[in-house]
């Protein structure tokens, strides 16, 4: 089993400067309908546990230029952020049109992302997709090397980018390049679906250290290389990988949340005029409880065998229709691929089901928002709901698994998790359920609401604990600490 990293890490461990390689860019540059220029910060566990360190850190920042008006407002690609106070540079990578729906809409999220989910029958090797991918990873890496100082560590971040450390190492023989691999790592069975397989791990293991979230997803890339690659040397106790005279090494380090941030929003939110701003229509009233589910439309977040648990819960327990409301935060994503237009589709007609079946004139069994919510907002709701659902078929880490025990403030507050999302091998004291075992999340429910208040508050208190443990101002340091490892 690939090593776990300590929460013990050398006190020197992340660098005075760095550069950070990423597709999501932490701040953008838009133009609004009168032709001004906004900033927006980007939202997410990647940004949140990065852009601290490196305002605090100084470097570099390399990543796609999304925003319209991106460009117009750097100088060579380059921008100094954030712009209140500017502590460290923003390279931005110009893609084409084409360079977008090859790499990003192709390669990343129709091979790699349903590939690393273990969802083959969603894979779509598209051969312009792989040539697109190819080229966008020497764009990276080319950016690099225009502003990687000598000595600057380089920090890739995630699968959009497995093939760009091998062309800075190219480039750099010497440079000290990390990777973090935030979604899940797929068995060795799932892994050789992909025809460019020892590509990809050909560019991670270019790396001095590669991260996972989980011990598990840490093994089975081992496992992948050892079958992948007879020449290589795979240590599998050790968690490295020694190859063409390169040593690797592959860790477990969960990425964790802002806790005392979280639970600061929370503390100060409104709850009751969240309520009334999430509920809209349906009764608002605290004697109406709430329980929660909060992800992007992904085919991965279990969300119609969610929605139909309610469906069978609400169905053998009519005593609690109008007793508690369902919410469904919901946020587009990666429209330009016809699965997930298909899938919002069938989101969205499963709850006006659900609501015409069992709704009444002053009860509405699921709300469904995709309205954009603030961080102040989504702490409020979080505190607000009874019960949070986090049941994906499979899930890197899922934050929000982290993020609603932090809000619970109040000291009441349970979690349905899957248990195939890596938050599941961490967080102890959550209702874990299969999430295709539609019976099976309906009776979490059913238990979550009517847990006795000694347990409850157990529950609640272990996954406070076991979050607290995981802040993400230590994830930084202890990917870097693998680094200095004799």
């Amino acid at each position: 089993m690939a090593p776990e990293l300590s929460e013990t890490v050398h006190g020197d461990a992340v660098p005075d400067s760095l550069v950070v390689v990423s597709n999501r860019e932490p701040y953008s540059h838009e133009r609004g309908d009168g032709g001004e220029i906004r900033v927006q910060s980007a939202a997410g566990g990647l940004t949140s546990a990065l852009d601290p360190v490196m305002q605090s850190q100084g470097g570099t920042w390399v990543a796609w230029g999304s925003g319209d008006a991106d460009m117009a407002v750097a100088d060579e690609g380059i921008v100094r952020v954030p712009p209140s106070d500017p502590a460290y540079d923003l390279k931005r990578v110009p893609l084409s049109e084409a360079a977008v729906q090859g790499y990003y809409y192709g390669y990343a999220n129709q091979v790699l992302w349903p590939l690393c989910h273990e969802d083959t029958g969603r894979m779509w090797a598209e051969p312009t997709y792989w040539e697109q991918y190819r080229a966008v990873n020497e764009q990276f890496a080319e950016a690099v090397d225009t502003v990687a100082d000598p000595g600057q560590p380089v920090w890739f971040q995630d699968y959009h980018l497995a093939l760009a450390p091998r062309l800075v190492r190219e480039r750099r023989p010497a440079a000290t390049l990390l990777q973090f691999w935030h979604i899940p790592w797929p068995a060795p069975s799932v892994f050789q679906h992909c025809p460019h397989s020892d590509a990809l791990l050909d560019g991670l293991l270019a790396c001095d250290v590669i991260g996972f979230h989980t011990a598990g997803y840490a093994e089975q890339f081992l496992h992948c290389v050892d079958n992948a690659f007879s020449a290589a040397t795979v240590d599998t106790d050790a968690g490295t990988v020694t190859r063409n005279d390169e040593l690797t090494r592959v860790v477990a380090n969960p990425l964790g949340i802002d806790v005392e941030g979280v639970r600061d929003r929370a503390r100060t939110a409104d709850v009751g005029s969240v309520r009334d701003t999430v509920l809209g229509g349906s009764r608002s009233d605290t004697s109406v409880r709430l329980a929660l589910g909060v992800e992007r439309l992904d085919y991965s977040k279990g969300i119609p065998e969610r929605i139909e648990a309610l469906a069978h819960l609400w169905d053998r327990r009519p005593d609690l229709r109008g007793e508690f409301t369902y919410v469904q935060k919901a946020s587009r994503t990666r429209e330009g691929i016809a699965a997930y237009r298909r899938y919002r589709t069938d989101v969205m007609e499963a709850v006006e089901r659900v609501n015409d079946r069992f709704g009444t004139d002053d009860w509405q069994p699921i709300v469904y928002t995709e309205a954009t919510l603030d961080n102040e907002t989504l702490a409020g709701l979080y505190r607000a709901a009874e019960v949070a659902l986090v049941t994906p078929h499979r899930d890197g880490m899922n934050l929000v698994a982290h993020e609603y025990p932090v809000a619970c403030v109040d000291g009441d507050g349970a979690l349905v998790l899957s248990e195939l999302a890596g938050a599941a091998t961490h967080l102890d004291g959550a209702l874990t359920i299969n999430p295709h075992d539609i019976e099976a999340i309906a009776d979490a429910i059913e238990r979550a609401l009517e847990l006795d208040e000694a347990d409850a508050s157990d529950r609640l208190s272990r996954l406070q604990h076991s979050v607290e443990a995981l802040d993400s101002a230590q994830w930084v340091a202890r990917q870097f600490s693998a680094g200095q490892s004799p």
